[in-house]
């Protein structure tokens, strides 16, 4: 994906100053400093700061009493945890690291990439054995030369059988060989008696530097007379936003009467494409708020309203639908951005969320560094530490946020490894349920489909869930 060197200016430096600690930095020990940045800090940005006790303005009576309390946590990453908010239900996403060039080399995109995702579950009456099924394939990239497709089942990483405990790390190798498996499902609906078993054809993927475009499949299909435009987007990258704009031109010039809008892998960027696509499936709420980006109540005077607009950054002219209702797949790893786009655009039409329950994430982060004003110059050369908190979130107009438990699809219709289908194939699952709903076959009462657990085999990593401003 291309993210270049964005996401370390997630946010207008906001004059961020030390100012109020100055009368008692000369007090703090040297084997402190860093723990003395973790607070500080955190006690500026942290988008949770009034939820924690130890972050209030007024927490410590003397500077004493302040070095004791850092003193009181071992390492700078014990206070920083100490220093999070319902770390397993709210804030799942904010960390710290001793070395901000290994981060911002993640956050610019620096990395390699075989072109295939995956998703991964445990094998059915294991508890520890996993296997993979491929869900995308990148065109011009290793995986898509190999011919990988999606869909593919695999059990083994260069001969190596999958497990809970290796899979991740036989993942991180720059070149590696899946070994095929063969899935069998028993002809039943049941998961519990479905079956693995070996294949006998192994595909190597290579990593190399690669450019995702996030326009994955757009199609116009004819379903009663009328035309149904659909749209895979796979991550808000603002370098694609004249591409996208096309797609919605050709979507208007088709006259298409709905739209679905596959935001199923799709775990957040930019907000300000976010507000752009929101203004091309819509156009008749010119000016209004789109999403408002809320911080702390020290930050509050940064508040920023995100309006409906009819043109690019570019000053290119929106191709706008204006359209009344809107059918949005997700999955578990529909967040952030993507999450605000559902949030958003449901107080002002009908949103149909088909697929899985979001991830939860609709607040920013940015990376904080040991400095006067807490951007990267003039950061502290005695060590590399960095903060990436979560440090603002978006509510819709009616200021609603996107529960930290995701948002509950109207229909659940979960991917099941035995049947992907093909991305933009009108029997691909997702897409068909869309379609069947279009055409009033009231697939609303469909019953749900259950996922095979443990989720957790699929969480997003903080990284993956960044929401960025420019």
């Amino acid at each position: 994906m291309k993210t270049k060197f964005k996401f370390i200016a997630i946010i207008i430096l906001m004059g961020f100053s030390y100012s109020c600690f100055e009368d008692g930095d000369d007090n703090i020990t040297a084997g402190t400093s860093i723990k003395d940045f973790v607070w500080k800090a955190m006690n500026v940005v942290y988008l949770y700061k009034s939820n924690i006790n130890d972050l209030s303005n007024d927490r410590f009576a003397s500077n004493a009493e302040y070095q004791n309390y850092l003193d009181s946590n071992e390492t700078p990453e014990a206070l920083f945890e100490a220093l999070i908010y319902d770390r397993e239900n709210v804030d799942r996403f904010s960390f710290i690291t001793s070395n901000y060039f290994e981060l911002e080399q993640q956050l610019s995109g620096v990395t390699l990439n075989n072109g295939a995702e995956f998703n991964f579950y445990i094998v059915p009456g294991s508890t520890t054995s996993v296997f993979g099924v491929v869900r995308l394939v990148h065109p011009n990239s290793s995986a898509s030369a190999a011919n990988l497709s999606r869909g593919q089942v695999f059990n083994k990483i260069n001969d190596i059988t999958l497990n809970t405990s290796n899979f991740s790390s036989l993942l991180a190798n720059n070149s590696y060989s899946l070994s095929l498996a063969i899935y069998d499902d028993n002809d039943t609906e049941t998961l519990s008696d479905d079956q693995i078993f070996d294949g006998d054809e192994t595909i190597t993927l290579v990593k190399e530097g690669y450019e995702e475009n996030p326009i994955f499949h757009t199609a116009v299909i004819d379903v009663n007379s009328e035309k149904v435009g659909y749209l895979m987007y796979n991550s808000f990258v603002n370098e694609f936003d004249s591409e996208l704009n096309v797609v919605f031109g050709d979507f208007k010039s088709q006259n298409i009467s709905h739209l679905i809008l596959d935001l199923r892998y799709n775990s957040g960027g930019s907000v300000q494409t976010a507000t752009a696509l929101g203004s091309m499936v819509t156009g008749q709420f010119q000016n209004q708020v789109f999403t408002t980006l809320k911080y702390n109540e020290t930050l509050e005077t940064n508040n920023f309203d995100y309006n409906f607009t009819n043109t690019l950054s570019n000053d290119e002219i929106i191709n706008s639908l204006n359209l009344d209702k809107v059918y949005i797949l997700t999955s578990n790893r529909s967040a952030s951005a993507s999450e605000m786009m559902v949030n958003s655009l449901k107080s002002y039409i009908e949103v149909v969320q088909i697929g899985g329950q979001t991830v939860g994430k609709s607040q920013a982060s940015q990376i904080i560094y040991d400095s006067a004003n807490l951007g990267r110059e003039n950061a502290n050369p005695g060590h590399t530490y960095a903060l990436l908190p979560l440090i603002a979130i978006t509510v819709n107009k009616n200021d609603e946020t996107v529960p930290p438990s995701g948002i509950i699809p109207t229909i659940n219709l979960l991917e099941r490894p035995s049947n992907y289908g093909i991305i933009g194939d009108t029997e691909e699952p997702l897409l068909k349920a869309a379609l069947e709903d279009i055409q009033g076959s009231n697939r609303l009462a469909f019953p749900s489909e259950i996922e095979m657990s443990p989720n957790d085999l699929n969480v997003l990593n903080p990284l993956e869930t960044l929401m960025y401003i420019e």
